[in-house]
């Protein structure tokens, strides 16, 4: 691909079917269904408690998990076939026939009838024949110039240090700006209930039923595809982004460095050589240490990278992930992913250009030996192999959906429209660190070893394109306390009164302001599910 860069890689050779015993272990929330939500209370459960394996679901019968084992092994043993086309280095390059690119997702299809699940042995990726006018509605194809209609009912699953808070920013202003509805946390929280699994009555209206239709869900959460289907309907848009776990890791060491498994370590190599034999799964935030892909998508991110049964999990793992969503980005490749996103949700240029948002500022970037690498690629075996196979489909829709040189083009024009939008909103022409913000309500959030930069708003700017400049440059916290505010008005002022009288009970000198506010509140919520 010219002009694109490309990752190679090798990919070990695909293991025999899984046994019954590991598919109990493992994995997907919709691979065993019927949840016990009332055996969920929040204030007693941790997230230890959680496993992916016991979280609340019934036991299957052992024909259908077999009949599931089945199906999801071709699916998966047939992507990585592709897969290994592309680790000779060379360009992979995706079979002409499949134009589409997208599959029907489990939640209409496979998810509904997973007992009626038959046994394919098929050496290839099984594909599910998609109807032609379902293509229509979630692809703008410009190969073949199909109208389309906007997407506005759409499910984002908030990965950890991805950039998603870039894309949920994007999200936000794009269904503020269209009067949509969001699935927004309970009592005003910042998250749905992470890290425990998610339940419908963690949105704000759902138990009360005084929103009628939600049409965003983009929050932080541990997915589970069945809790979501009660809230959002079933034409629903699902998709996420990935990050290369080697990067990320180093992201994670920085930001979380008061958990329990980074707390005591200098370095991160140190944890990567010793500390990670004393790391214990059971304690709260722990997961943030180890596989957090497959944890954030509700698998079980505990196993070790010589396992006998890593291959069987990494392969049904991607194969559940490839039938529940219909799009998976990719971080290192930003820009692209947007192209490829603007055109799935049948979207403008204007609609997916954005500016970084809880990025780090260099000074707290540290570059990684070659053997550190490694070291992680072993530690997060399972992530790095969901990686891997992502990173290979991204670049297929790429060509089949938008094509070469339609992408560069794209890209090019949407560089242009950022910059353009840089000079017009900001103050500095960039992000500046935290001291350098003079707006409070500006200010993101500080966590950790970390430097998260923001924005000056341009005080020259014209009222017209000030507040599209605004919403451009408002960090999360903020931004999901504003569209709070919005939908629900009179519990924003019971929860703006409350979180007044914590604050007076547990004023701390370094909490002044809006963000003072905002996170004596997020400390009064976390009383109510870690103790």
């Amino acid at each position: 691909m010219t002009g694109l860069p490309h990752l190679t890689f090798n990919v070990n050779k695909h293991q025999p079917l899984p046994t019954l015993q590991i598919v109990r272990e493992r994995l997907h929330s919709e691979s065993l269904l019927a949840v016990k939500q009332d055996l969920i209370s929040l204030q007693t459960e941790r997230p230890s408690d959680l496993h992916h394996q016991n979280g609340g679901y019934g036991e299957p019968s052992d024909d259908m998990l077999l009949k599931f084992v089945d199906k999801t092994v071709n699916l998966a043993s047939g992507s990585q076939k592709e897969a290994r086309k592309a680790s000779s280095g060379k360009l992979f390059q995706p079979k002409q026939e499949n134009k589409s690119g997208f599959r029907l997702p489990g939640s209409s299809v496979l998810h509904s009838s997973r007992k009626k699940l038959t046994a394919h042995r098929h050496k290839g990726l099984v594909n599910t024949p998609t109807p032609v006018q379902y293509l229509n509605s979630h692809i703008n194809n410009v190969h073949t110039k199909v109208t389309c209609q906007p997407k506005s009912h759409i499910v984002f699953l908030k990965t950890h240090k991805t950039a998603s808070s870039t894309i949920l920013n994007i999200l936000y202003r794009y269904g503020e700006s269209r009067n949509l509805t969001f699935a927004l946390p309970l009592n005003k929280h910042s998250q749905l209930f992470y890290p425990f699994f998610f339940a419908s009555h963690f949105v704000e209206g759902i138990s009360s039923r005084s929103v009628r239709e939600f049409h965003i869900m983009c929050n932080h959460m541990r997915f589970r595809k069945s809790e979501v289907a009660k809230v959002m309907p079933e034409n629903t848009f699902y998709f996420s982004i990935l990050r290369n776990p080697v990067a990320m890791m180093e992201s994670i060491f920085i930001y979380y460095r008061s958990i329990q498994a980074f707390h005591k370590t200098e370095r991160l190599d140190d944890f990567l050589n010793n500390n990670w034999r004393n790391y214990n799964s059971s304690l709260i935030n722990n997961h943030y240490a180890h596989n957090i892909l497959a944890f954030d998508f509700g698998f079980d991110n505990n196993i070790a990278a010589d396992s006998e049964h890593l291959e069987e999990r990494a392969s049904m793992a991607i194969a559940a992930i490839e039938q529940d969503f219909h799009l998976i980005l990719i971080s290192e490749y930003f820009d692209e992913s947007m192209i490829l996103l603007k055109h799935a949700l049948c979207w403008s240029l204007e609609d997916v250009v954005s500016f970084k948002l809880n990025s780090r500022s260099e000074q707290t970037r540290h570059p990684l030996l070659a053997n550190t690498a490694e070291k992680i690629k072993k530690w997060n075996a399972l992530d790095w192999r969901i990686y891997l196979h992502f990173n290979t489909t991204f670049w297929q829709k790429v060509n089949s959906l938008v094509g070469q040189e339609q992408l560069i083009t794209e890209v090019s024009q949407l560089r242009e429209l950022q910059l353009k939008l840089s000079n017009t909103c900001l103050k500095d022409g960039g992000a500046v660190d935290p001291s350098q913000i003079k707006d409070a309500g500006l200010k993101p959030f500080q966590y950790g070893a970390a430097v998260i930069q923001g924005y000056n708003l341009n005080p020259h700017i014209d009222k017209e394109p000030r507040t599209k400049c605004q919403r451009l440059i408002t960090p999360e916290l903020q931004y999901t306390e504003h569209l709070y505010t919005q939908q629900f008005p009179e519990l924003a002022v019971k929860n703006r009164l409350a979180t007044r009288r914590v604050a007076h009970q547990h004023q701390r000198s370094d909490r002044t302001g809006v963000m003072g506010m905002i996170w004596d509140r997020e400390a009064h919520n976390r009383q109510f599910i870690r103790h």
